[in-house]
């Protein structure tokens, strides 16, 4: 190779490119937005400062991700977030179910590389932004450290997915940092200057048995008093990476221009602490241990957050608000930290819960003021205490895919963001997320496909009167409840077998929640007790109150550790067992008594156990004929919510099938099939570690064949939830048949939705 070393003025090479949206961040939101897009057809430029995807998932920070569903405790069920967020969530259980962080980055990058319609930039920030007029971004300059290419890219619509907000920034789009006063949105939860106004970063770390004493010296920066941390009495050999999240640090500074001064500090606690658990004495268990990683940067909680239309608040997210224009949801608690982290003689954190999840509106998603701006991730329009709940990852995810199918409908009809208000625009963006897998509380699908004109019949389906196979039976050590789906009106008989170690009564509640669509059982409708003798008791008793509305009943037995009581291994779609399980750290008060009334009430936590510990109750209740019926498939709800939602197999079929039939021959191009990946699973994706790869719900093994038997479809191993097919040219069909396979012996084949189009 031939070098020019002759003395000129040099200049860097400048790449122009013109593409129909760029998104500047590849955390998580940015890849979902850039992925939702670039799927519906629009050249995407995905611009990422890391070398990684994924942001604060990524191998860089090693968070897990958070969303409405938590194995920490909360009363949402069926909440993990859909779409694209799901389709990454599932696939990486399927592949990585031990939560390597390393394995998580090649998923995201692999996604994001097999769409051709995107440009992915890596290593490469965005430092300048061109704009047509004061409110409109024509174009954003880039600049690639590793290659030393400047990138000068244009589009009609941007996409703020960069966690700082830098892009907003530089564009003048209206922000804000810090917190509101109480005042201004009427916010209980609003911190006091005492508690602070933003949230502070965190960096983790990694140790490793070497399986032979390991000397350590610290660092001359390392923290070398650990008393100066309140709750050092905390740290332990067993906890590391983001079980540490509370190592936290900065909430008094600026948390954008003094990062560096953050993360220098953090790196002083860190290896602080690791000379205190490797040379205090206090540790032995720590003799083998060798310090393998530790983060280089922190992960941020809180900087920039913009301004859009409207600013969801604390009221819309406790007292769950209806919006017109609601696009997505959250459900994480409202988790606010106090500033000075590690530092604070308070709790690490205060998380208070609503009774379920939350919209989150359209009006949210793109800047006040720079018209062709969105917005996604936690930089979204939201006073601080709503983004102690919006913030966390698998809900930025889901706004980052309902962003970029919004900029789709924005380019295909030539409009702002803030148009797609317009009725007929915001309800074809509602659709679309629906059909591409999101879930909208209180939307449901409207038929636009094939099925809604065809006779739809089954095999079998489920006619539930008890569950069958006693595993074992355990003693009532916290109340339990099994969830039931339930049609207003007479409650059915209840029976089941139950052991008494002596004479005792037991107390049995008809619990329901306050709302049909939540799953707060706060409300007791009546309350029986059961006189049980010492040994085995077959109870059958019938409840005198009805049941207020088409939801899930709970049949709740308090604690009882004189009483066992069966369990099954038997599991089915929509039917769960929940345990009165209370985690100090996360429930509405914690440890400590309120204060005062901050419009919230209390609640208990009723949370499934996970696999392989969490059964079912074997108990016995006779329910409807079409809880489990076909006709489910064809009701736009794809999981359980105030009911399952889902066609269940009778698992005495051996063949279970869906049949569609139509009086005349249809064309069609595409099938979908939506299965059930078990929607309460929270799929954490890093570090907790999962008993499985597949969830025991999904059906794995599948053919679809038209009238004349011909299989046109056929899919073995199967894990994720939402399956399509192509066809290579139109089917003209008068009938299908769907041909499933029952997961196991125990859990039934089940489906939430199947779909034929015409494109």
């Amino acid at each position: 190779m031939i070098v020019d070393n002759s003395i000129g003025k040099r200049a860097l090479t400048i790449q122009q490119t013109h593409h129909d949206l760029v998104v500047v961040g590849g955390g998580l939101s940015g890849v979902c937005a850039a992925l939702s897009a670039a799927r519906l057809g629009l050249s995407v430029a995905l611009v990422q400062d890391r070398p990684v995807l994924g942001g604060n998932a990524s191998s860089e920070v090693r968070l897990w991700i958070l969303g409405a569903t938590s194995h920490m405790g909360n009363n949402n069920r069926w909440a993990r977030e859909g779409g694209i967020m799901d389709e990454i969530l599932v696939e990486n259980m399927y592949r990585n179910p031990e939560g390597n962080p390393l394995i998580f980055d090649t998923i995201l990058l692999e996604k994001v590389k097999l769409e051709s319609k995107i440009s992915l930039l890596l290593n490469t920030a965005a430092f300048e932004v061109i704009k047509e007029d004061d409110q409109k971004i024509s174009s954003i300059k880039a600049f690639c450290s590793q290659n030393q290419q400047m990138y000068h890219l244009a589009a009609p619509l941007f996409v703020d997915a960069s966690g700082d907000g830098i892009l907003g920034f530089l564009a003048g789009a209206a922000f804000r940092m810090g917190a509101e006063s109480a005042d201004e949105f009427d916010e209980k939860f609003a911190p006091s200057k005492e508690y602070g106004e933003l949230l502070g970063h965190s960096l983790y770390f990694y140790s490793k048995n070497v399986g032979k004493p390991v000397r350590y010296v610290a660092p001359s920066y390392a923290l070398k008093d650990i008393t100066k941390i309140p709750r050092f009495r905390s740290f332990n050999a067993k906890n590391f990476g983001c079980k540490l999240w509370w190592v936290e640090y900065g909430g008094r500074l600026d948390t954008i221009s003094e990062t560096e001064t953050i993360k220098w500090e953090l790196w002083k606690v860190i290896y602080g602490v690791w000379d205190h658990i490797k040379n205090s004495g206090n540790f032995p268990e720590a003799e083998n241990l060798t310090l393998e990683w530790v983060g280089t940067i922190p992960g941020k909680r809180e900087s920039r957050r913009f301004e859009g239309d409207y600013m969801l608040n604390q009221r819309d997210i406790v007292e769950q608000r209806p919006h017109h224009d609601a696009v997505v949801f959250g459900g994480w608690s409202i988790d606010l930290h106090p500033a000075d982290g590690v530092f604070s003689e308070k709790p690490g954190c205060n998380q208070w819960h609503s009774k379920g999840i939350y919209q989150i509106p359209y009006r949210c998603l793109y800047s006040k003021n720079i018209s062709n701006l969105y917005l996604a991730g936690r930089i979204i329009s939201a006073s601080h205490v709503a983004f102690g709940s919006t913030r966390v990852m698998a809900t930025s995810g889901l706004i980052g895919q309902v962003v970029g199918t919004a900029a789709f409908i924005a380019a295909k009809e030539k409009l702002m963001p803030r148009a797609l208000l317009q009725h007929h625009h915001l309800e074809s963006l509602q659709q679309l997320l629906l059909k591409e897998g999101a879930f909208i509380p209180g939307v449901s699908k409207k038929e636009n496909d094939l099925t809604k004109d065809a006779t739809v019949s089954s095999s079998s389906h489920l006619k539930f009167s008890g569950f069958s196979g006693v595993a074992e039976y355990k003693p009532i050590q916290t109340a339990v409840a099994q969830m039931m789906p339930l049609n207003a009106g007479a409650i059915p008989a209840v029976s089941f077998k139950c052991i008494a170690a002596s004479t005792t009564p037991l107390e049995i509640q008809l619990r329901v929640s306050d709302a049909e669509t939540n799953h707060t059982p706060e409300i007791i409708l009546e309350q029986k007790t059961i006189h049980l003798i010492k040994g085995e008791n077959q109870v059958e008793f019938s409840f005198d109150t009805v049941m207020p509305y088409k939801g899930y009943a709970y049949i709740t037995f308090l604690k009882n550790e004189s009483v066992s009581l069966p369990y099954t291994d038997q599991r089915i779609s929509g039917i769960l067992s929940v345990f009165n399980y209370i985690n100090p750290a996360v429930s509405n008060w914690g440890k400590q008594e309120p204060k005062e009334d901050i419009g919230v009430d209390t609640f208990e936590f009723w949370c499934p156990m996970r696999r392989p510990e969490g059964r079912n109750l074997c108990i016995a209740m006779e329910l409807t004929d079409d809880v489990f019926g076909v006709e489910n498939i064809r009701n736009g709800i794809d999981r359980p919510v105030s009911h399952p939602n889902a066609w269940v197999a009778d698992l005495s079929d051996t063949s279970p099938s869906i049949t569609m039939a139509w009086d005349n021959k249809k064309d069609i191009t595409s099938l979908e099939i939506c299965f059930d990946t078990d929607f309460d699973h929270p799929m954490e994706s890093v570090l907790m570690g999962h008993p499985e790869n597949v969830m025991p719900f999904c059906v794995t093994n599948f053919s679809v064949e038209d009238e004349n038997g011909n299989i046109i479809w056929k899919v073995e191993d199967n894990h994720q939830t939402i399956r399509r097919f192509n066809a290579s040219e139109k089917m003209s069909v008068q009938q299908l048949t769907f041909r499933f396979e029952h997961t196991s012996e125990l859990v039934p084949a089940a489906v939430f939705a199947i779909r034929c189009f015409n494109d």
